[in-house]
């Protein structure tokens, strides 16, 4: 074992112990709520967060998390195919290691991956269906998280046990053959089940998307200490449709609907389980949260000239802990050391020839990888939180980590075409991650003010550092850092009536890693990132309300980079590819009745460049959408919802790749009628 992993894990079973030896007999007191618990940060703290709650989870209905989380200021979640996603949080569109590595996600404040095995397609896992409420961090997260949360983090929060016993069911189907049934059963304060059942046909040639979801949790009180067991697990099959190909060919109607890739899929499997235990101990509360994950997934890789299937997977256990204690009067820390030990192994493999030549020697037909890579990630954090007046708050965290890799190859190192395969190898890693900052409420007033710093950084993804091409060298890719710097104002006005929140950000990323438009791995890049973000709720009167988001933000490199065959130029000041300018939702209410209910929304996406040489755009656009609802009765209720309102044709995806235009279009005007139900 090496010394940093036996001194971390020493620290947490000190921790532990301390907290054991001080523990103190008494009332549990009452749970907190599930965002206090689960939650990076609170209101109280400064920093930039948004939160969907049950009831605009429920009434979005979304039959894809982009349909509801893009509806927050600073976040662009691109849908693809089925199920598939990339995400934007104050950044551009990620796609490879980035995309994978550069948005921390969580289930109940606990990583669904480990660090070095993201997934770009990581919401699909997540139980956004029937969760109680989803936050959004935009820029790095506090302390009490590590890497992977560079450009921010997505938490969704399972709705813990609730008083009373009864069964809440919610059926829909849509125009575009796609049928979902969303399912949550309350025992009392004691045990909850939620299960989701999706069915779509694909409104694209060969486009079938299958998918379940399972969650539970369980509250109890054992031996003085306050626990919530949670498990979740999710399956997904579906018939991937693969890009459209050609310059504006999502205008096409007949185009949008073919599948070029009828061969494509993507088989995925996921579950994860942890027990949150609480407890006073001595002068604070001490909470261990051990965890188990797992997940496989194969997929055809459409999405490159050669295609191939990819076969992956990883298991993982560790523990995070926390003891938050008053230091006096004024100042409360909080301390804590986390553990994650994984196992993971990916496989790639070239079914046919590529090309008009079988004898093409850059895509070998056969196996390109196939590793194994055993991980341990520890961690030691410590955050101050200093009530300096009771107008003036700062905070201020540090974390440390380390991670070490083991990587084994069960095929011959070395070049093997286009593909190289790098010999078995330990790579080890440190992290270094401060935040500082304040927040400033006039008693008198009805507006804070904030200011916040903070430092994210990931160490490369597995993938980053043994999936190499002939073209790089070994060891390459170092960890991506990006210093974060905004300003914010928050509150109300108009009595109340007006409630808002505004920010504004810089940032600077290096050692950037990211794919090129030619499937080129770039190891060293950097980046420069600003931006201004609102968000707005203004309730007109008792049965209207406005609200909004609307984002500005610039994402440029600050590097100069020119490929050896000239077909990509980046150079210093270029905008990023997959980063529009502008984003912007917007959505009026009418509330008549307590009965009756609708909306109607707009969502913005700007132009954008789709290549890092910045030669071509998409031109952006705007969907519309229609929701309405009617309670019949207290215990049921009638809902519709129109998407694509006006059948614009626009893609989800634009990208320049390999010489071609490449798209994956927008959904066409669709409706979905439904029902929810509750028995008690």
């Amino acid at each position: 074992m090496p010394s940093r992993l036996l001194l971390a894990t020493t620290a947490s079973l000190a921790l532990a112990s301390f907290a054991g030896a001080h523990a103190q007999s008494g009332d549990d007191g009452a749970r907190l709520s599930p965002v206090l618990v689960f939650g990076d940060r609170t209101d109280e703290q400064p920093g930039s967060v948004a939160t969907v709650d049950e009831d605009v989870i429920v009434t979005v209905n979304a039959d894809h998390p982009a349909q509801i989380l893009n509806e927050l200021p600073g976040v662009n979640v691109q849908m693809n195919s089925g199920q598939e996603h990339l995400i934007a949080l104050r950044s551009p569109v990620l796609t490879g290691g980035a995309g994978q590595g550069s948005f921390l996600i969580l289930q109940n404040g606990v990583p669904t991956r480990s660090p070095a095995f993201g997934n770009v397609n990581s919401l699909f896992e997540i139980h956004h269906e029937t969760a109680d409420t989803i936050e959004i961090v935009r820029g790095p997260g506090s302390a009490k998280y590590g890497s992977n949360a560079v450009h921010g983090l997505i938490n969704v929060i399972l709705g813990a046990p609730q008083p009373g016993t009864y069964a809440d069911a919610r059926f829909s189907g849509s125009t575009l053959n796609r049928y979902k049934a969303d399912i949550t059963g309350n025992l009392d304060d004691t045990a909850r089940v939620s299960l989701s059942l999706h069915d779509d046909a694909g409104w694209r040639d060969f486009t079938g998307v299958e998918q379940q979801k399972l969650s539970a949790q369980y509250a109890f009180d054992v031996a003085g200490w306050d626990g919530l067991a949670f498990v979740s697990a999710s399956n997904l099959n579906q018939e991937t449709g693969g890009f459209i190909q050609g310059y504006k060919a999502y205008r096409d109607d007949d185009l949008a609907t073919q599948n070029p890739n009828p061969e494509a899929y993507r088989d995925a499997q996921w579950a994860m389980g942890a027990v949150r235990l609480s407890r006073d101990v001595g002068p604070g509360e001490l909470t261990l949260t051990p965890f188990y994950r797992w997940q496989e997934m194969e997929f055809a890789q459409h999405f490159l000239p050669n295609g191939g299937v990819e076969e992956n997977g990883h298991d993982a256990f560790g523990v995070q802990s926390k003891y938050e204690f008053a230091a006096s009067d004024a100042v409360t820390l909080r301390i804590g050391a986390d553990a994650d030990i994984a196992s993971g192994w990916l496989k790639e493999t070239q079914l046919e020839p590529f090309g008009f030549f079988p004898s093409d020697s850059r895509f070998p037909v056969g196996v390109h990888y196939d590793y194994t890579v055993d991980t341990t990630v520890f961690a030691f954090w410590t955050e101050a939180e200093w009530t300096v007046s009771d107008e003036l708050t700062i905070l201020a965290g540090l974390r440390g980590e380390t991670h070490d890799y083991d990587y084994e190859t069960d095929v011959p190192p070395g070049p093997n075409g286009r593909f190289l395969v790098p010999a078995n190898r330990e790579d080890s890693f440190d992290l270094l991650t401060p935040k500082l900052g304040a927040i400033w409420s006039p008693v008198n007033g009805a507006v804070s003010y904030y200011a916040n710093y903070s430092r994210g950084e990931r160490a490369p993804q597995a993938s980053d550092l043994y999936r190499l091409q002939s073209q790089q060298g070994i060891a390459e890719a170092g960890v991506e850092t990006m210093d974060s710097f905004e300003v914010g104002v928050r509150g109300s006005a108009l009595n109340d009536a007006v409630i808002f929140d505004v920010a504004a950000y810089y940032a600077e990323k290096e050692n950037f890693f990211f794919r090129d438009s030619d499937g080129l791995n770039v190891t060293d890049g950097s980046t420069r990132h600003t931006g201004i973000e609102a968000q707005a709720n203004w309730m007109v009167n008792e049965a209207f309300t406005i609200s909004g988001t609307a984002s500005y933000s610039e994402h440029t490199y600050t590097f100069n980079r020119i490929v050896s065959s000239g077909s990509e130029v980046i150079r210093d000041g270029n905008e990023v590819d997959t980063a529009p300018n502008w984003l912007g939702d917007i959505r009026v209410t009418w509330h008549p009745t307590e009965r009756f209910e609708a909306s109607l929304s707009a969502e913005y996406i700007g132009e954008y460049y789709v290549d890092p040489g910045n030669t071509q755009t998409y031109p952006g656009h705007t969907s519309t959408h229609a929701r309405a609802s009617y309670a019949f009765t207290e215990t049921l209720e009638g809902f519709v919802i129109v998407r694509n309102l006006f059948d614009v044709n626009y893609a989800d995806r634009a990208d320049l790749a390999f010489g071609n235009n490449r798209y994956f279009p927008g959904e066409p005007l669709n409706a979905t009628f439904g029902v929810r139900k509750r028995f008690n």
